[in-house]
């Protein structure tokens, strides 16, 4: 069966939210270009290290000698998104995410694939597949350095917009309470 490719050059808009409560949230990366618009779910820590890759590759980029390219220190004050998701039809589930940095364009490329269960004959099985498999589909983002660093900076206050963390162990603090269990000395 041929892949189903969701492919986005230059996006209208790519930002990730979520929907729900603090503690029972679902991310969603969610990337629009006039009608044509795909939210595929992902995990906080997959959300939280796209954002910090994607900055990781930024700020080498302004390092980078002889780097013909002009990329934003911070986000571009006409490139800050803070609306809401549009109305959410999930593609699919993110199992492995790519990440590059494509010259030609100028563009940092995000590719997301999906997770699929594998029918085994004792119990259905998660399988992470990447581009060397046979994914049915592929999310493909290509954002322009200042739309990246725009992206990077929303997703990491979503991402620390969740539940407040207890100073004592660590663990985040439920709406309907908290017991520390603090380790034995």
């Amino acid at each position: 069966m041929p892949t189903t490719v969701h492919e986005f050059a230059w996006p209208d808009r790519v930002v990730v939210g979520t929907i729900g409560v603090p503690g029972e949230r679902t991310f969603y990366l969610q990337v629009r270009t006039g009608k044509q618009i795909v939210s595929i779910a992902l995990e906080k820590q997959q959300s939280a290290q796209l954002a910090e890759k994607i900055d990781e590759i930024l700020d080498q980029l302004i390092t980078l000698e002889g780097n013909p390219f002009s990329v934003p220190t911070s986000t571009p004050i006409e490139l800050v998104d803070n609306d809401q998701l549009e109305p959410v039809e999930e593609q699919f589930r993110t199992g492995v995410m790519s990440l590059g940095w494509d010259p030609t364009t100028a563009q940092i490329v995000v590719e997301a694939y999906p997770i699929v269960e594998v029918e085994d004959e004792s119990d259905p099985v998660e399988v992470f597949l990447d581009d060397d498999d046979d994914a049915s589909e592929v999310l493909r983002v290509r954002m322009p350095v200042g739309t990246a660093r725009a992206f990077a900076k929303r997703t990491l206050e979503v991402v620390g917009a969740g539940r407040p963390t207890c100073p004592i162990c660590g663990y985040p603090i439920d709406a309907d309470g908290h017991t520390c269990t603090l380790p034995e000395v």
